[in-house]
Formats: C-alpha cells, structure tokens, sequence
C-alpha cells in the first residue's frame, strides 16, 4: 500500500507543478472567479502547505509550521514562488514517504486535540484524495479564467501502470 500511496502522491504533485505551470501569468492565478471561493494560487498554497503540515511535519518530523488562514488570504505570489513551495512540498513527502515504516500504516495518526485519531493509511489516503480534489479545482479554475480548455492531464492513470 505504501508503495500505491508514493506513485499517486509523486503524480498528483507533479501534476500540481504542471497546472500551476499552464497559467500564462501571475495574475490569473489570482483572479477571482464569482460563486468560486478561492483562486487557483491560495488553492495551490493550500495543498503545499496541507502536504507540508501533515506529511511532512507530522510524520516526517520536518518542523514546517503552518499557517492555514495565510494560504486563503495570499494573494500576487508568483508562479515561480508557488513552484518553489510545490518543488519543497514534493520533496518532504518523497523524502517522508521513503522513510516510512509501512507498518506505521496502521498506527494511528493524531490530528488536532479532540479529534479521534484514525490509522496513518487512512489518513493518507483522505490527503491524497484531499490533493485530488483541489487540483480539479485548479484546473477549472485556470480553464475559467484562460478561456483554454485544454486539459493538463492531471490524475492519468498511466503512471498506476508504469507507464
């Protein structure tokens, strides 16, 4: 399971890299689309600093401290500034993730004081559904405010075959 788990993450990472990368200027990460909550940027500092807190800091013993509220309320930092944090991001969680003992697994994993904990697989199965989900988002969001509707290819199943 550790080894699925490494393969989705590097894929979903990269492909964060590539749909920051499709947006043709710092600005339109940033422009707010209506009835959409957040930009394209603060998604992707969202899901930097989500893998950073829980994979890197929490099981990888980092020190990263995060700021939640800082990734929505960001706004003008650059493609080459989001590139760097997802290029940091990648590399605590491969770095994390080939360390693992796969039988920490199924120890638990404590998320904030008052919340049961929950097995360490699970709880990395919901983060890399959590990066999932907003990179569809992201994708949406660039094609909104772009006018391209090419697609980035994100979440290809090939690489689940090796290819």
């Amino acid at each position: 399971m550790l080894e699925h788990l490494r393969t989705l993450f590097v894929r979903d990472i990269d492909a964060l890299r590539v749909e920051v990368g499709l947006y043709p200027d710092d600005g339109l990460l940033w422009r707010e689309v209506p009835g959409c909550p957040n930009s394209g940027g603060n998604l992707a500092l969202h899901l930097v600093g989500n893998l950073r807190h829980f994979i890197g800091a929490q099981l990888g013993g980092t020190g990263y401290v995060r700021d939640r509220d800082a990734e929505f309320a960001a706004r003008g930092i650059s493609r080459a500034q989001l590139q760097a944090g997802i290029e940091q991001a990648s590399a605590e969680v491969a770095r994390t993730l080939l360390a693992l003992d796969p039988a920490r697994l199924k120890e638990p994993f404590f998320l904030p004081p008052n919340v049961k904990p929950i097995e360490t697989g699970l709880w990395l199965l919901q983060t890399s559904c959590h990066l999932a989900y907003h990179l569809g988002q992201i994708d949406y969001h660039r094609r909104t405010v772009t006018g391209d509707r090419t697609p980035s290819g994100a979440l290809s199943a090939k690489p689940l075959f090796g290819t």
